[in-house]
């Protein structure tokens, strides 16, 4: 299931943009309260969606393309053997994080942590896993709420983030790179959602297999976190710094399911 309903991006447009519901309504070609439905439910006859995105500086057709039902195309989770992702509900939402390790050392990073400590640490004894580095994509409250139940159990793993309030020692640099075994970590700038937002990027897997971008809130797949007044700054940094990686690379995203590039540079109405 998406994160966000095609009601969702028409809201998330409109505070960033301005628009009132009476201008979208217009542009629409819809009655007020028709086009209140459309936000509501998905749903309204006649919509003009070239007019519409062109407002709302979405792409019209793609937007359609989502209110009759789009979503992306399965991905081969095989290619990526040593990847696994744990969604937790709390606070009225579901949130991914992402376990990595390599398999010979058996090395393990985890993205974000979610709501459940009990399931990331679950999993990584299941696997027989040593947990060396936590990844944070920004820190909103549901993407580090197990941060510290995790740490108490693993009192030596390394912390990293993009936040300027972090310990001096878990600020993560523009040019790090942490090697996992054979698994190499890199990472990207990709403020707009929240300052401090940071896409890693997890390379060198076995069989040459595709790139792993863990995205945050960045981008969802055919949507993108809510950035209000820095919807500009968001949607740059994520066409240079997620859209300039191969086509084939697995988007990992804070909530809603997995995608690729290729998928959302294709697909996403929030980038026309």
């Amino acid at each position: 299931m998406l994160e966000d309903s095609i009601g969702d991006i028409l809201r998330k447009a409109r505070n960033s943009t301005g628009v009132t519901p009476a201008a979208a309504a217009a542009a629409a070609g819809l009655s007020e309260s028709a086009y209140g439905q459309l936000e509501e439910t998905g749903k309204a006859a006649g919509c003009r969606w070239a007019a519409l995105g062109t407002l709302l500086t979405l792409d019209g057709a793609r937007l359609e393309k989502q209110a009759q039902g789009w979503k992306p195309a399965p991905v081969d989770v095989s290619l990526w053997r040593e990847l696994r992702v744990i969604t937790s509900q709390g606070d009225g939402m579901s949130v991914n994080a992402y376990l990595v390790w390599d398999e010979v050392t058996r090395e393990a990073a985890l993205f974000d942590t979610g709501f459940d400590a009990a399931a990331v640490l679950k999993l990584i004894e299941e696997n027989q896993l040593t947990l060396k580095h936590i990844f944070i994509t920004h820190s909103h409250p549901d993407h580090i709420a197990a941060l510290a139940a995790i740490r108490e159990r693993w009192t030596k793993v390394r912390v990293h983030s993009g936040s300027k309030n972090a310990p001096v020692d878990q600020r993560i640099r523009a040019n790090d790179f942490i090697m996992l075994g054979s698994l190499r970590v890199t990472n990207r700038d990709t403020p707009g959602h929240a300052e401090d937002g940071i896409t890693y990027v997890v390379g060198n897997w076995p069989e040459d297999g595709p790139f792993v971008a863990i995205v945050g809130d960045a981008i969802f797949a055919g949507s993108i976190g809510g950035a209000r007044d820095q919807l500009t700054l968001a949607r740059s940094k994520v066409r240079e710094q997620i859209f300039s990686l191969p086509a084939d690379t697995l988007v990992c995203s804070g909530h809603g399911p997995l995608t690729t590039v290729g998928e959302e540079k294709q697909n996403n109405p929030w980038f026309p």
